[in-house]
């Protein structure tokens, strides 16, 4: 007999993802609510929200991937959770569809009210071959498995003899020149370096990493001084920076390179690692709820987190981080919302629950407002850039003022530990360069053992022709 799964009864607040949003408005508000008779439900495909500034670091083995992401389950204990997704809202007859995780039946789920903290997805535009040869750096398994290919791929060229072969394993392509693209491929560039001194089959020179970026510069958060700065100094480490450049063709891993703005071919080379990392747009999930939606495809709110239309508010409705319009006060993006960022979305988060809090007794409610403090970036060991409150930074003091800030921002004082330690750990022994192979079929191993083997032919015998052997008796008389 199948087993229905059974849900709280109670008045809901219904909070859709479990990302920066998701996991610090439950957690700020899961106490609170349950003491008032009503429960928090949070709804994500994944069991963990990923702390997506250190993916890059995960990729280059300075973190241990499972302490990049906080568990839903251990710190939301007070919090009902429900992995699966939000196909669609009602808000008008306050219900959500929910399909299941598991790939069980979809359902309807009733709620008071609702958050949506969807999030972001990576933006891809239509490349032929992107889809099939790309991989992306948003989630934690993105992370792992590049970490697990770059160093595959530097083991498997070892003991290549085909040039051609040999060149295409060890060439690696970055497109997007934004804080996630710098940092991955500069991270990955430590750690391919590191790998290849222990692998005295492979010399430095093979290597090759090529950074591509449709803008004239990179990382517009920073200064167009800082940004040349950084330019320079992925030059210096060998690393090939195309700007005004795009991505035209990836089929068969073939690497079809153009110039802006007048499209004509800058480079065409074969390339096993192509990472895409260039931008990301709001959840389109949101496009399947009732809810306004602004050009930019997120749900339009006021200053307050609450969602916002043409006649007003729309009660009982809330959003923030990358799927919501939120108003900049402090001066933004040009259309004068928030840039969609980690610092935004935590401190949106904390500012919701208290907001959606205050409304339950008729309080007034507290605008957004936060000045952007700047930006850092981590470059592999001891070297960064950094904008923090005007004051600029590069090098060594810019790596530390990157490590503490994130270190800090990591929710949870156990995955903070957890961090430091691993940091701690790097600084004396060096990045983690064990790579792990067939994660993606790891029965594969037993299967073969468990398959019984075929038994070999038996060898018919070999026996001498009669005439041959009566001269042998002949001759041995």
């Amino acid at each position: 007999m199948a087993i229905t799964p059974t849900f709280s009864a109670r008045p809901r607040v219904l909070v859709v993802g479990g990302g920066y949003v998701g996991l610090y408005t439950a957690f700020n508000l899961q106490k609170k609510i349950a003491k008032t008779g009503g429960i928090v439900t949070l709804i994500d495909p994944l069991p963990y929200m990923t702390y997506q500034p250190f993916l890059p670091e995960v990729a280059g083995g300075n973190i241990e991937a499972r302490h990049a992401v906080v568990s839903h389950r251990k710190h939301l204990k007070h919090t009902e959770l429900i992995q699966g997704s939000v196909t669609s809202i009602d808000h008008e007859n306050r219900t959500a569809v929910v399909a299941p995780a598991n790939g069980g039946e979809n359902f309807e789920l009733p709620y008071h009210d609702v958050v949506m903290a969807a999030g972001a997805i990576t933006r891809t535009f239509p490349i032929k071959g992107l889809a099939e040869a790309g991989i992306g750096l948003k989630t934690i398994e993105e992370a792992v498995a590049l970490r697990n290919q770059v160093l595959s791929l530097i083991e498997l060229a070892s003991t290549e003899t085909d040039p051609a072969k040999r060149a295409r394993a060890l060439t690696f392509v970055v497109v997007g020149g934004g804080f996630a693209g710098i940092e991955t491929i500069a991270e990955l560039e430590d750690m391919a370096r590191a790998a290849v001194k222990l692998n005295d089959r492979v010399d430095q020179s093979e290597l090759r990493f090529v950074l591509v970026e449709a803008m004239g510069r990179i990382m517009p958060e920073v200064t167009e001084a800082q940004a040349l700065w950084v330019v320079e100094h992925l030059r210096g480490r060998g690393v090939e920076v195309l700007l005004n450049t795009s991505l035209d063709n990836a089929e068969d891993n073939n690497i079809k390179l153009i110039n802006l703005p007048d499209k004509s071919v800058a480079q065409q080379f074969d390339a096993d690692t192509l990472i895409w990392t260039a931008g990301v747009m709001a959840n389109p999930m949101v496009r399947s709820t009732d809810f306004p939606i602004e050009p930019r495809g997120r749900v339009s709110v006021n200053v307050n987190l609450q969602v916002n239309g043409e006649f007003g508010v729309v009660p009982n409705a809330w959003a923030a981080g990358d799927v919501a319009a939120v108003p900049d006060v402090t001066g933004g993006l040009p259309d004068g919302t928030c840039v969609p960022n980690a610092q935004h979305a935590l401190r949106q988060a904390k500012r919701l629950a208290k907001n959606l809090w205050a409304s339950r007794f008729n309080k007034p409610l507290k605008g957004y407002k936060h000045k952007n403090l700047g930006a850092v970036a981590g470059f592999g060991q001891w070297k960064g850039v950094a904008k923090i409150m005007g004051i600029q930074l590069k090098g060594a003091p810019a790596w530390v003022a990157h490590r503490g800030y994130h270190g800090l921002a990591m929710p949870t004082v156990e995955r903070k530990f957890r961090v430091l330690m691993d940091w701690f750990i790097t600084m004396f022994t060096g990045r983690d360069m064990a790579q792990l192979e067939n994660l993606e079929a790891p029965r594969a191993t037993f299967v073969s053992a468990a398959t019984p083997k075929p038994k070999p032919a038996a060898a018919a015998p070999v026996e001498a022709p009669k005439a041959e052997a009566k001269e042998e008796a002949t001759a041995s008389k």
